[in-house]
Order: structure tokens, then sequence, then C-alpha cells
């Protein structure tokens, strides 16, 4: 069975969705059995407020940008869509969660929270519990797990939701296609050592190197010593 997984990030205009803050940017990245399948949701949102001067210093999206750009609510059916019956894997998921519920309940249009539509994963808590003490921002994972990011000179949704999903499949191991081939191969080994077995040994082309006399008369020899030391299994067989 397929396991759809979908990696998410937002930008907003500013850090507090309760000062009435607002999302103006969504990303979200599918991957299909731990691979990037190229298909994504990806939109920038008008507001309908202006973005903080602070945000905007860490993402570099201007009020006047935004200005064209489709509000919320005519995305949302099709978000929703998207994300339905996946597993939404968001770093610092909390934040996230609340800006989008938030999004969602303002459209008027009776969604429910986006946890009714789909499991959610925070990838900055499974980062805590294996670095415990330790930086836990996305660019510090990069850092850690070697995951390239020095494009990332401004924060953005959808090259920070490709870089998540790299750090993801580093943290839970990375190794689903070495595990995938391994299997196929041996798969493909227990076939082969069954048509071995299925084979006659009287099909084989078998050497059979016989002792000679002096060899038997050698062995022999050292087993009479072994007897003179004390028992000797095999020549109390013969001479039962």
């Amino acid at each position: 069975m397929a396991v759809r997984q979908l990696l998410l990030d937002t930008e907003t205009t500013g850090l507090k969705v309760e000062e009435g803050h607002r999302v103006i940017e969504v990303a979200c990245v599918e991957m299909i059995n731990r691979k990037l399948t190229g298909n994504c949701f990806h939109h920038y949102v008008n507001p309908g407020r202006e973005v903080d001067v602070g945000a905007q210093a860490i993402h570099g999206i201007t009020n006047e940008f935004l200005k064209d750009k489709l509000d919320f609510g005519r995305i949302a059916q099709e978000f929703i869509a998207f994300i339905t019956d996946g597993e939404l894997i968001i770093h610092n998921a909390p934040f996230d969660l609340a800006f989008l519920n938030n999004e969602l309940m303002l459209t008027g249009q009776g969604f429910k929270a986006l946890n009714e539509y789909c499991q959610v994963t925070d990838t900055l808590r499974l980062a805590r519990q294996l670095h415990a003490g330790q930086r836990n921002s996305l660019d510090a994972l990069c850092k850690r797990y070697k995951v390239d990011n020095s494009k990332r000179e401004l924060h953005g949704a959808l090259l920070d939701a490709h870089l998540l999903g790299e750090v993801y499949l580093a943290m839970t191991g990375g190794q689903g296609n070495l595990f995938d081939s391994l299997s196929e191969h041996t798969a493909r080994s227990t076939q082969q050592q069954q048509k071995a077995v299925k084979t006659p040994l009287t099909q084989a082309n078998l050497v059979v190197l016989n002792a000679t006399q002096e060899e038997q008369l050698l062995h022999e020899n050292y087993l009479k010593s072994m007897q003179d030391l004390g028992a000797c299994l095999w020549l109390e067989d013969e001479q039962a």
C-alpha cells in the first residue's frame, strides 16, 4: 500500500496568529513511499493586511507582491482536497496548524481542523527526541544531516518544504530504497537456493577424492593413539 506524505510549510505576516497575523504563502510537497513525486500545492495568498517589517526581513515577501494574489478562501477547497488522507510532515507543526486552522475558520465555509482530514507529524518534536539539548531549527538540521541549504538566503515555503523532505528522510533512516533492493536481492537468492535444492545430486558434476592407502593408515594410527589416551568413539562404533 502506498504511503502518501505531504511536506508542508507556510510564511505569514507575523509570528502570532492571536494578534491577527495571516498566511501569505503555503506550500505542500507530495512524497509517496519516501520518494518525491513532483506533485505539489503552492500558492501565495493576499492576507488582507500589511506584512510586518520583521517578517518581511525573514521571507522577503512584500505587500506589493501580494496585492494581486487570491485570498485564502479562494484556494481553501483545493488545499483540503490535496491534503485529505495524507500525512502532513511539518517542522514546528503547532505554528503552521494554528495559522492554517485560523484561515480555514475565517473562510466561513465550514471547514474542520486539519487533523480531521489527515495525520500530522511534527519533525521538530522528533528532532528534539533524537537530539535533546541541541539546536533543532531546520537550518541546524540541514547542517547536521549534510543537506545543502546554500540557496536558502531567505525563508520560502516551497524551498523549505523540499529541504524538510530531505531532513525528514535523513532523520528517519533514509533507507527505504535500500531496504527494497535488499528485499528483491533476498527474494532472488531464495529462488536460486530453491532451484539448487530441487536439482538431484546425480545430475551435478561432483568430484570425489578418495583417501590414499597411506592416508588411511595414518588416520587409523591417529585413532588408536586417541584410544590409548582414553576412549575413541569412532573405533568403538567400528568394533560394535
